[in-house]
């Protein structure tokens, strides 16, 4: 049984009415349901948001989250330095953790790659076509060779993140850049996994190659903790394909 804890900050449906009508039940839960509906192992999702006690992840609810998903964009200062501490350690104690849209400027995220994790961005309503460059990726199953997302705020490169462990997914919009969109790291024990798509004021994940990807995401996140000769076996694709 895989435990998992999607995160949201939940200021943008409350305070914007078209935010609310695409996900009248807040962003963290379109996310459960997806992972919920797809993920193909036992699994157990909880929602938790900036405003429930302990922001949402109190001691307790972290360290019985495997894999925890977030989802930030105008809160991140809100979350204080103690939690995204807290989430930094249990991350590289084994837990899994799930980036998405604007959470690469979450606490926790900037903290485990060490950069800035700046980028390019317009919003608009750009076509972003996601491309998956590594189709034997356990995140890339099911996937087809691209998802058309008819509509997204745009995220360019220059990306200052650190090389990604492995590159699964690169997105290309209709202003003609490209961005690293679906990356993966390992830091410590745990798993975590970079994934752009996902404006609050487009129905991003209402699409079914966006929701598979979540839910493959989760399932890869939880692999378990990874020994010092699994991360030297690791260092090869060969050994990877192994361990996966």
């Amino acid at each position: 049984m895989i435990r998992v804890t999607v995160w949201n900050e939940f200021v943008h449906e409350r305070t914007n009415d078209v935010v609310a009508s695409i996900y009248p039940d807040g962003i963290h839960e379109e996310i459960a349901r997806a992972v919920r509906e797809l993920a193909e192992v036992p699994i157990e999702v909880r929602t938790a948001t900036l405003g429930d006690p302990g922001q949402g992840l109190p001691e307790r609810v972290l360290e019985e989250t495997d894999v925890l998903v977030w989802w930030g964009h105008v809160a991140h200062d809100d979350v204080t330095d103690e939690l995204a501490a807290r989430v930094q350690a249990r991350v590289l104690r084994g837990m899994g953790f799930v980036a998405l849209h604007s959470a690469v400027l979450a606490k926790p995220f900037v903290r485990l790659l060490g950069t800035t994790c700046t980028f390019r961005w317009r919003e608009g309503d750009d076509r972003q076509l996601v491309w998956v460059v590594d189709p034997g990726h356990p995140i890339a199953r099911g996937l087809p060779e691209v998802i058309v997302v008819p509509r997204d705020e745009m995220y360019g490169e220059p990306f200052d993140i650190p090389a990604p462990d492995e590159l699964v997914l690169v997105s290309s919009f209709s202003g003609g850049e490209v961005f690293r969109s679906g990356c993966c790291f390992r830091r410590g024990d745990g798993r975590v996994f970079y994934f752009s798509p996902g404006h609050e004021t487009h129905p991003v994940y209402r699409q079914p190659g966006i929701r598979r990807v979540l839910a493959n995401a989760v399932v890869w996140a939880f692999g378990g903790p990874v020994r010092s000769d699994e991360r030297r076996a690791l260092q090869s694709p060969a050994g990877w394909f192994e361990q996966a």
